[in-house]
């Protein structure tokens, strides 16, 4: 296979923008209706991102090895969609109709033969993954909601009972959807694993966010929902040693930089860690309670609370990160940053003028995702999460 003839050949597709998307579900559904049910309406922009996302994985299939440990998540994380080893081959079709129909002239039998390989080993890896899968995992855990407390007007912090012990390791996300919406959304566990196998999620609703919104004023104690399994490791703790951390929140971007205080806590390594929790007014702090316990709890965490709106300074707005760099110099540490589009962005500008080293910052990208949080690990993009606090 020719890496850099299928590079440049899905860069020239991509290029028509969403007549892609448009033409690719129009040719699948047309020559396989049974796949429409996998795609229903309102996954319109999660659907047409998958397609983006697909061009991207199959033509870095130069990078397989880098990929295989995303793609066997992704094959088996798929079975949440009710997608079954035959639907692969339709997808391929589908796909490869696409490119002939974008490319014109360009598209010549080398490059569907490329293109062809290339999906075939993709496909292939997450079907091994998806039937390995079937004896380890179910294809989604239905919880009960046992806790529903409105923390703000658009803001909910949840509990929830998986029926059977959900395993994800802190700094992860898992799918969410409730059964009336038929979306996924990933959220990031606000809690380290708990003996008795519950889960904390923090929830803004989004404008438009069907899930988010459905969670936050549709839901309330009793009620079920579907999680799917864990993905991601971007800001899960950094394998070698116990090495001090500086968290830099924002917003609900709190909850997996919670989990990972709470994994400090059981792990008893004694690593200093300093908090820099973010919100735009004092009142926006709606968490507030539980930080202050956990910071009486333990000795090795400091907590600085950033009110970015100073009345006294109209105009301004000041930054977790702009108040951590004011206070010290953290470059012997670990930095995980979750929080917004634009206060990530800003963070990374910020240390990395400081001259903090990529290594050491962990956050898990920018933008939307068809997926999750686990496709900024294997393939790098300019378009990023579905999060506005690593949460959805």
């Amino acid at each position: 296979m020719d890496a850099a003839r299928l590079k440049e050949s899905w860069s020239l597709v991509a290029a028509h923008g969403d007549q892609v998307p448009l033409y690719f579900y129009s040719t699948l559904f047309l020559a396989h209706p049974e796949t429409r049910q996998m795609f229903p309406t309102n996954m319109a922009g999660q659907r047409d991102r998958l397609v983006t996302a697909l061009g991207h994985i199959v033509s870095n299939v130069d990078q397989v090895d880098r990929l295989v440990g995303f793609l066997r998540d992704l094959g088996a994380d798929h079975r949440k969609f009710a997608v079954r080893a035959e639907h692969y081959p339709a997808v391929g079709e589908a796909l490869l109709a696409t490119l002939r129909h974008f490319l014109g002239d360009q598209w010549t039998d080398e490059l569907a033969q490329d293109w062809s390989a290339a999906y075939g080993l993709v496909s292939q890896v997450m079907i091994e993954a998806a039937q390995a899968a079937e004896a380890v995992n179910p294809p989604w855990w239905v919880a009960e909601i046992v806790g529903h407390e409105r923390r703000a007007f658009d803001v909910a912090v949840l509990t929830l009972r998986p029926q059977w012990l959900l395993p994800f390791t802190p700094g992860q996300s898992i799918g969410v959807s409730h059964p009336a919406v038929r979306s996924w959304r990933y959220y990031s566990p606000a809690n380290a694993p708990r003996a008795d196998g519950t889960v904390e999620l923090h929830v803004r609703a989004a404008p438009g966010g069907a899930v988010s919104s459905r969670l936050v004023y549709g839901c309330a104690v009793g009620d079920k929902i579907h999680l799917a399994a864990p993905v991601g490791d971007r800001l899960t703790l950094w394998p070698t040693g116990p090495a001090d951390l500086l968290l830099l929140a924002s917003g609900t971007g709190w909850a997996p930089l919670k989990s990972l205080v709470e994994q400090v806590a059981v792990e008893g390594s004694r690593r200093r860690v300093d908090l820099y929790v973010g919100a735009r007014s004092r009142t926006e702090f709606y968490d507030n309670d539980a930080i202050d316990k956990l910071a009486a709890s333990y000795p090795w965490l400091t907590v600085t609370y950033v009110a970015g709106a100073d009345f006294h300074r109209p105009g301004e707005f000041v930054q977790p990160v702009d108040r951590a760099l004011a206070d010290g110099d953290w470059r012997s540490r670990h930095v995980y940053i979750c929080g917004s589009d634009e206060m990530v962005a800003h963070s990374l500008t910020s240390l990395q003028r400081a001259g903090y080293r990529d290594g050491q910052l962990h956050h898990e990208g920018f933008g939307k995702h068809w997926y999750g949080p686990a496709w900024r690990t294997a393939v790098e993009q300019p378009a990023g999460p579905d999060n506005s606090g690593g949460v959805r």
